[in-house]
């Protein structure tokens, strides 16, 4: 059950994030073409800055869907009612809290986004309807956790389908036939409240004992529990958005609202292709959180081998085929005059990867709900980031800002993981994780540079042949790597063993017909 769960998961989250990552990249295209970079750096920079109020979340929903786990396998519908209450009430005062302090910070939005042609007034109101978005997220997305945790995920992303269609096909007419950036984002906000809405009404009608207005008091074990885990939350909230939502804004206020423009293009690519890839992992979580309450450490550490070998493939291929096409997406898509140099990309791919490495060893810490153990890390992580990205920008540019993050993830890579998670959850030493990432790294590396070597002899005036030919060299290339280094492997042979009974199959129904 928990294989089929996944895999009805996972199908149904990839399927919802490439389309909607083509359709995204599409509507980022013509909003850039149509209202120019500005207002392309102001969406990412309010981005930012609302992810940032989101620290106010504290991680409750992480820890409420981790004791959801057990009362749904055994089916105590009391524990799930009480359960929800409290994620009820928790996101209503969060949402509360979010509201004030987004208004609190309003009158230092002209400092945040620095020299622009945008008008104040307009800043405003673009930042209030990004704060309303928010608002109304929290107060209408609790119940899709009671989804996560059942792993129902395919029911979220098979929504989250129409809502991506519908949205981006009327914004795209809107900026096309209106250039309106406001209208934009009202939409925008219409469509999250009816999807919200429909899983909530789809929620309700599945788990009809949720609306039952008899709930016992959260029991108090599990509440302090929760506490415990929210305060530790605290930390990684507020150090993950430091290391991941400062960047912008560094950028903005060092380099200009235009080059946090010309990064965002990359990095709507770029979270495109992380987020389609993270809906794999996402998928999974919850059959981990089975897997670790119902199985041994020695089967524990099999599958984390396997998952760890496919992250590894993934994101290794990914960043190597990226590296080599992304300024000619970039040039097809957004145009020739918003490209970074060979040096900016290399460190880009560079930092897409290690972070992309960090999904399978994140998705067993998210199911063990690991989070109290190592409740200081983020914050070093971030201070290291921010003090290094200051230093940086000021002699590589937007290279440095991205180099600092780079060199601040050793921190969990070298010391966190591996000491809180590896160890913990799979008994094993700790060096043992630190050389395989080492391994994963060199060979990345090494694959990087061969290919860039190789791209520099390749000259073809044609930007959507060089870019099909690029993308075809690159994989060839880190297959063929990928290959020859874990061909001999267990993990390999288990996945082959997958793929050769899958082609099996679908050879023999095709004899059938």
């Amino acid at each position: 059950m928990r294989l089929i769960n996944s895999i009805k998961n996972v199908g149904a989250a990839v399927a919802s994030y490439i389309l909607a990552m083509l359709i995204g990249i599409v509507a980022q295209s013509i909003l850039v073409r149509y209202l120019g970079i500005e207002y392309n750096g102001l969406n990412g920079l309010f981005s930012n800055i609302v992810s940032m109020l989101s620290i106010a979340e504290l991680g409750i929903g992480s820890a409420v869907v981790y004791h959801l786990y057990r009362p749904i396998a055994e089916k105590d519908t009391e524990k799930i009612k009480s359960l929800m209450g409290f994620y009820k009430k928790a996101y209503r005062f969060i949402a509360v809290v979010i509201g004030i302090v987004g208004i609190c910070i309003i009158p230092f939005l002209n400092i945040i986004v620095g020299e622009t042609t945008i008008s104040s007034k307009e800043i405003y109101v673009i930042f209030g309807l990004f704060l309303f978005d928010t608002v109304c997220s929290y107060l209408l997305t609790y119940k899709r956790s009671l989804l996560y945790a059942d792993q129902k995920n395919y029911v979220i992303n098979l929504i989250h389908i129409l809502y991506t269609v519908f949205l981006n096909a009327i914004q795209i007419y809107i900026i096309i036939t209106m250039r309106n950036f406001i209208l934009y984002l009202i939409v925008k906000v219409i469509f999250r409240i009816l999807e919200n809405l429909i899983i909530t009404i789809y929620t309700n009608k599945k788990y009809p004992y949720i609306l039952e207005k008899n709930i016992e008091k959260l029991d108090n074990d599990i509440y302090k529990d929760i506490m415990k885990k929210v305060k530790a939350l605290l930390y990684h909230k507020v150090g993950g958005y430091l290391i991941d939502g400062t960047d912008n804004i560094i950028i903005s206020m060092f380099l200009g609202i235009s080059s946090v423009g010309i990064i965002t293009n990359y990095k709507v690519i770029l979270n495109a292709v992380s987020s389609l890839i993270s809906q794999i992992f996402n998928a999974i979580t919850a059959s981990v959180g089975n897997l670790l309450v119902s199985e041994s450490k020695e089967k524990v550490y099999d599958t984390y081998k396997k998952l760890s070998l496919m992250n590894f493939f993934i994101f290794y291929i990914s960043s190597i085929v990226l590296c080599m096409a992304i300024n000619l997406i970039i040039k097809v898509i957004y145009g020739g005059e918003y490209l970074m140099g060979t040096i900016e990309v290399c460190v880009l791919m560079t930092n897409f990867y290690m972070q992309g490495m960090k999904k399978n060893i994140q998705l067993f810490k998210e199911a063990a709900c690991i989070f109290y153990e190592d409740r200081y890390m983020p914050l070093l992580e971030a201070i290291a980031n921010l003090v290094l990205s200051v230093i940086f920008v000021k002699f590589l540019g937007i290279a440095g800002v991205i180099l600092g993050s780079i060199l601040s993830s050793l921190v969990v890579f070298l010391y966190s993981y591996p000491k809180y998670v590896y160890k913990k959850i799979m008994d094993r030493k700790r060096r043992e994780y630190i050389f395989e990432q080492f391994k994963y790294l060199l060979i990345f590396i090494i694959t990087m540079i061969i290919t860039i070597i190789i791209q520099h002899f390749i000259k073809i005036d044609n930007d959507l042949l060089n870019l099909f030919v690029n993308v075809v060299i690159s994989f060839i290339i880190s297959g063929m790597i990928f290959i020859i280094i874990y061909y001999k492997t267990n993990e390999f042979k288990y996945y082959k063993g997958i793929l050769f009974d899958a082609i099996g199959k679908i050879i023999l129904n095709f004899k059938e017909i």
